[in-house]
This record gives C-alpha cells, structure tokens and sequence, in this order.
C-alpha cells in the first residue's frame, strides 16, 4: 500500500512518470484493438514477424537521422509484401515464409544496428524504455493511436467480414488483399510506436496478450474491442506500477501483468468451464 501511495505521489510530481503513464496507456489501447483482428484472422505469427521486421528500419533511420516511424513502416510493409509473394509464388507453407522472411530482416537489423554502433538504443529498442519517452514519442503515439481508432471505425464492417469469411468477402466484392496489406501497415504503425514501451522483442505480446484474454469472454467482435482495449490499458499501467516500484525493465513487466490476466481469465471465463459441475452422463 505504501509503494502505491508513494507511486501516485511520484505520479503527481513527476513530468517522466506522467509521460510515461500517458503513453503505456495509449500503447496498451492501440495494441488492444489491432491485436483482435489478428488472432481472429489467426495472423499471430504475421504480428511477430512484422514486429521483428521492422528493425532494419529503425536501424537505417537512425543511421539517416530522419524518423523511425518512417524507415520501419517501409521495411514491415515490406515484409508483409515479401511473405505473401515467397507463400504465392512457392510450394511452401505461409508460416514457412514468415520464418524465412522475419528471421532474414531481424538479423540484418542487428547487423546494421551494430554499424551504426548504438548498442544502448538496441536495448531500449528491444526492450523498451518507458520511462524515458519524449515528448516527440508522446506525438507519435498519440497520431499512431488516432490513425488505428480512425481505421477501425471507417473499415469495421469490412474488417469484421474479411475476419470471419474471406471468401464471402471476395463473393461480395471487397478487396481482400488492399484490406490485408492496409492491416499490416498500421500493425507497423503500432509496433513501432509501441517500441519505446515494451521493445521489439515483447511488442508482439501486447498485440497478442490482450485480445486473447478478451476473446476468452466473449463471441462479439464489439465487445471484444472494448475488453481488450481495457485489458491492454491496465496492463500498461501496472505494469508501469511495477516498473516505476520494483524497478523493473517497463516492457516485461507489462507484458508479465498482461500474462496473469489471461491466465486468470484462462481459469476463471465462462468459455473454458474450469469449475462447472460434471452432471451424470447419460446414453
């Protein structure tokens, strides 16, 4: 109780920690709501290979001196075009592709990471660094947030028919493929503004976690958003909670926070059934 009385009173003294609460925050509520299509597209592997693709990006912004958001949007988007033309044009499997293609682009960021010879940025970029975020980092997470909530509101109904029937989409007429590759770039968006938060390497379990948990207490897609959203937000705030009091790295300490409540609710929601009674089995 005491470290909690100590963290808000630091909470209100601190311009850092307010920083840092606004943008756990927003990261933990963009993460929410992309990362519902993506599991019910059953795109996790896609959100992990975008998430360790974007490193090249980073890396070669930083070499350029220009925006991160820009060199990472350009290699995940990239990869994503890269893993459906080597799953179309070869006999192998799309998770195959996804393997070879993330594996390829997150290697080549190291090795252009370590030319530009920024070893400490690595850690923050893999691990995140959330109490350390500008006010240029508060920026682009509120834009990236506002450009994800715009994105779902304008295409929910097609986004809601590509997720469950892609092919009654095609039948009806939507662009399958414009809404996939239009999914993968603000996916970019999200990982790389989630960067600074809880880092490459565990950004694809905010993306994940999350939703996952929400999926667990209920079969609508609405009601889904909103629980992830909120799950993903309390998350980022205990998390912050731990990290701030404990000392903790920011981003496994949100994403451990993330893990209890989806354990939790892998017990506990009414879809796993862990404490109903068996009744008598009758023929």
């Amino acid at each position: 109780m005491a470290s909690l009385m100590e963290f808000f009173q630091a909470l209100g003294k601190y311009d850092f920690l307010q920083s840092a609460l606004l943008t756990a925050i927003m990261v933990g509520i963009m993460s929410g709501i992309i990362g519902s299509f993506i599991i019910l597209r059953g795109m996790s592997l896609m959100g992990d290979a975008i998430s360790h693709s974007v490193l090249p990006g980073v890396a070669v912004a930083y070499m350029l001196g220009i925006n991160i958001l820009i060199g990472a949007s350009i290699f995940g988007v990239l990869a994503a075009l890269l893993i459906g033309f080597v799953a179309s044009k070869s006999k192998i499997k799309t998770d195959t592709s996804i393997g070879v293609v993330f594996s390829a682009f997150y290697a080549l960021g190291f090795i252009l990471i370590s030319m530009a010879e920024s070893s400490t940025n690595l850690h923050h970029i893999l691990f995140g660094n959330i109490l350390a975020v500008s006010d240029s980092d508060i920026m682009t997470t509120a834009v990236v947030l506002g450009i994800v909530i715009l994105f779902v509101v304008t295409f929910y109904k097609e986004l809601l028919v590509t997720s469950f029937d892609a092919t009654y989409a095609r039948t009806y007429g939507l662009n399958v493929q414009l809404i996939h590759y239009t999914l993968m770039l603000v996916l970019t968006l999200v990982t790389v503004s989630a960067l600074q938060t809880v880092g490459i390497i565990l950004v694809v379990a905010m993306l994940i976690t999350p939703a996952a948990t929400a999926f667990l207490w209920t079969d609508k897609l609405g009601v889904m958003l909103v629980l992830s959203t909120i799950i993903g937000a309390i998350s980022s705030i205990i998390g912050l909670f731990f990290s701030y009091t404990l000392n903790w790295a920011s981003g496994p300490a949100i994403v451990i926070v993330a893990a209890v409540l989806f354990a939790l609710s892998f017990v506990l929601s009414p879809k796993q059934n862990f404490f109903k009674l068996k009744g008598s089995v009758t023929r």
